[in-house]
């Protein structure tokens, strides 16, 4: 038995919204082997076990595999450390270091593009044409579906099938939004899923920031699976 978080990451202002985030901040309880089934078990879109609160080592895990580098769980993460007291202020995924910060109402973390796993990024004519974007079929290549809302301000619809990884539909998607920083070139706003939103910023040096609301939705133990 050991203790999850489950947070809610990138909540809109209204308080939709906000992509679910399981995180173990005592990961090394689990072992590298049983992760995988773990995730598998709490169906988050991602789960992050931190091996080491004070280096800020964190592995991440879909459904459907680990990834080296995602944008929601390292933002929850950072998140958390914060209102833990965890000691680190720079993340370390398999991809990287993801160094954070904090606002007084959002986490920032900053990110290299090439560190995100391949997405299908398409731009389609109007934000009505991404609400009616139709699903697709689990196992099929990740497909990221935008359209401006308003491109004088740099806000922007967008939603994003995560098939390739196990999720038929992500609610907020902090990768692709590092993605679409580098694609774009400028400050952005995404609003995506059912209310979540999303603040991106392209850097010096080829990194981008991204930053968002995060929430406790509760604390509770867990049992792995036998």
């Amino acid at each position: 038995m050991t203790r999850l978080h489950v947070l809610r990451v990138f909540a809109g202002r209204d308080g939709r919204g906000g992509n679910p985030l399981g995180v173990f901040l005592d990961g090394m309880t689990i072992q590298p082997d049983r992760r995988q089934e773990v995730a598998v078990d709490l169906g988050f879109s991602e789960t992050v076990f931190v091996d080491d609160a004070a280096d800020g080592a964190i592995r991440i895990f879909t459904p459907g595999r680990e990834l080296p580098f995602a944008g929601h769980p390292t933002v929850g993460t950072a998140w958390l450390f914060r209102e833990t007291g965890a000691p680190a202020t720079t993340l370390r995924p398999p991809a990287g270091d993801v160094p954070f910060r904090h606002d007084a109402e959002r986490t920032w973390i900053r990110a290299r593009p090439e560190w995100v796993h391949p997405i299908l990024i398409e731009q389609l004519a109007s934000s009505d044409a991404v609400e009616g974007h139709p699903p697709q079929e689990m196992g099929e290549p990740g497909r990221y579906v935008w359209a401006w809302i308003d491109k004088g301000k740099g806000v922007l619809r967008s939603r994003y099938f995560a098939t390739d990884v196990g999720i038929l539909e992500d609610e907020a998607t902090g990768a692709a939004a590092v993605v679409m920083g580098a694609l774009l070139g400028r400050p952005i706003t995404i609003r995506q899923g059912v209310g979540s939103e999303i603040l991106v910023g392209p850097e010096a040096g080829g990194t981008v920031e991204i930053g968002g609301r995060v929430e406790l939705v509760e604390t509770r133990e867990y049992v792995q699976p036998q």
